[in-house]
C-alpha cells in the first residue's frame, strides 16, 4: 500500500494566493515571510490568521521599522504581545463523506423540506456576482455592519470564485459566494430575499456548494465569523452544518 500521509491542513482565507493577489490589486504591499503572508499599508504590518506560530515567531514578523498586529490562528500570549482585541470564533465545516451527519435535526429537516418542496438554486457567473453585491451592499447600510470593500471582491481572482444563485421569472432572490484556496474555500458574501429565506433557499444552496466543492478537492469551509450576541440567529445557522467553532488568538500588537 502507498502512504499517502496526513490529509491536507486547513488554510485560512488571509494566508491564501487569492487573498494576497486582491490586496496588492487594492494597493497594498504583499509580503510572504517564511511562508506567512503580510499585507503592509505604510508603516502598518498586519499579520492575519497566521498558523503554527508561537511567541518567537511572532516577534521576528515585528522586526522591521514599522507596527506589527498579528491576529494568530490559535491563542500565543507572553513578553511583546499587547493584546488589542479579544479572540474571534469562526465556524469550520469538515467537507467528509456524508455532510449531513454532523447536522443539527433542525437544520435537517429544514433542508429535507425545501428540497422536497422543489427549491432549485444553480451555479453562477458574473452576472450572478454583481447582483449579489448590489443586495448584499444595500443590506449591510440596512443593518449597519462591516465588510470587505466591493473593490476586494472585483479584485480576487476569478479563476477562485464559486458563485450560486437562486432566481424565480428570471430575477435575482438570492445568491452565495465562495473562494477557493487550495484544499479550503471560504464563505464570503451572500444574500436572500425574503422569499428566499421563507422557502429555506440558502440551506440548500449551501448544501449544493458544500457537495460541489468537496467534489473539487476542498476539505474544510470557512463559514466566517460566528458572535452568537450580534447574530444569534445567523449562528445557528452556520453551526446547524455541524461546523466546528474554532476560536482565534487575540489580536495584538507585536513588538520586535
Amino acid at each position: 500500500m502507498f502512504d499517502l500521509g496526513p490529509p491536507p491542513a486547513f488554510l485560512p482565507f488571509q494566508q491564501s494566493a487569492p487573498y494576497a493577489a486582491a490586496m496588492a490589486a487594492c494597493g497594498a504591499r504583499i509580503r510572504w515571510l517564511d511562508g506567512v503572508l503580510a499585507v503592509e499599508r505604510g508603516r502598518l504590518r498586519l499579520v492575519s490568521r497566521a498558523c503554527g506560530l508561537d511567541r518567537a515567531d511572532l516577534r521576528r514578523l515585528a522586526r522591521w521599522p514599522g507596527v506589527t498586529v498579528v491576529t494568530p490562528e490559535a491563542g500565543v500570549a507572553g513578553l511583546g504581545l499587547v493584546p488589542l482585541v479579544t479572540p474571534m470564533h469562526h465556524a469550520v465545516w469538515a467537507l467528509g463523506p456524508d455532510l449531513r451527519v454532523g447536522m443539527t435535526g433542525k437544520w435537517r429537516n429544514r433542508l429535507v423540506a425545501a428540497e422536497r418542496a422543489g427549491v432549485r438554486v444553480r451555479r453562477g457567473g458574473p452576472g450572478s456576482l454583481a447582483a449579489l453585491q448590489a443586495e448584499e451592499a444595500r443590506q449591510r447600510r440596512e443593518r449597519g455592519y462591516r465588510a470587505l470593500p466591493a473593490g476586494f471582491t472585483e479584485a480576487l481572482p476569478e479563476a477562485s470564485l464559486r458563485l450560486w444563485e437562486w432566481r424565480s421569472a428570471g430575477a435575482f432572490l438570492a445568491g452565495m459566494c465562495f473562494v477557493l484556496h487550495g484544499s479550503s474555500a471560504s464563505y464570503h458574501l451572500g444574500w436572500a430575499s425574503e422569499a428566499a429565506r421563507v422557502a429555506g433557499v440558502h440551506g440548500v444552496m449551501l448544501m449544493r456548494a458544500a457537495e460541489a466543492l468537496r467534489a473539487e478537492g476542498v476539505q474544510w469551509l470557512d463559514l466566517g465569523s460566528v458572535d452568537s450576541e450580534a447574530g444569534p440567529g445567523l449562528a445557528r445557522f452556520k453551526l446547524g452544518t455541524g461546523a466546528e467553532l474554532r476560536r482565534l488568538g487575540a489580536t495584538c500588537l507585536v513588538l520586535p
